[in-house]
């Protein structure tokens, strides 16, 4: 009996778990708000084999992104997963991703918050 927890199945994280679409756009932004806030933790670990995870959530966020209607709930969805791209080393990615913003403000601040996406 003492035993049994050794056996429990491990938990899946968040970008993991299953979608019921259609979602909005709001539930979509928190969605990748919360995937992004997981995968920071996991990337400040610094721990070589949690970053297929962190890509993994990221590539997670970036599809629910692209789901999004709305442009200035998406382009502020797609700064989060910049700062994670950022933050797992992943410069190519966030610099794909920093030219599919639109909106003027949103590019302002990531340039403001990450000035090496401006090359």
């Amino acid at each position: 009996m003492a035993m049994r927890w050794f056996n429990k199945p491990k938990s899946k994280d968040i970008w993991e778990e299953p979608i019921a679409w259609p979602i909005g756009d709001i539930e979509a932004a928190h969605r990748i708000r919360d995937i992004c806030r997981a995968a920071e933790d996991i990337a400040d670990k610094r721990q070589p084999a949690e970053a297929e995870r962190c890509e993994r959530a990221a590539r997670a966020a970036m599809e629910t992104a692209m789901k999004i209607g709305d442009d200035l709930l998406r382009d502020s969805a797609v700064r989060q997963i910049i700062g994670l791209c950022l933050i797992t080393d992943n410069q190519r990615a966030a610099r794909i991703l920093f030219r599919a913003i639109r909106a003027p403000s949103i590019r302002e601040e990531v340039l403001r918050d990450h000035p090496q996406l401006a090359q």
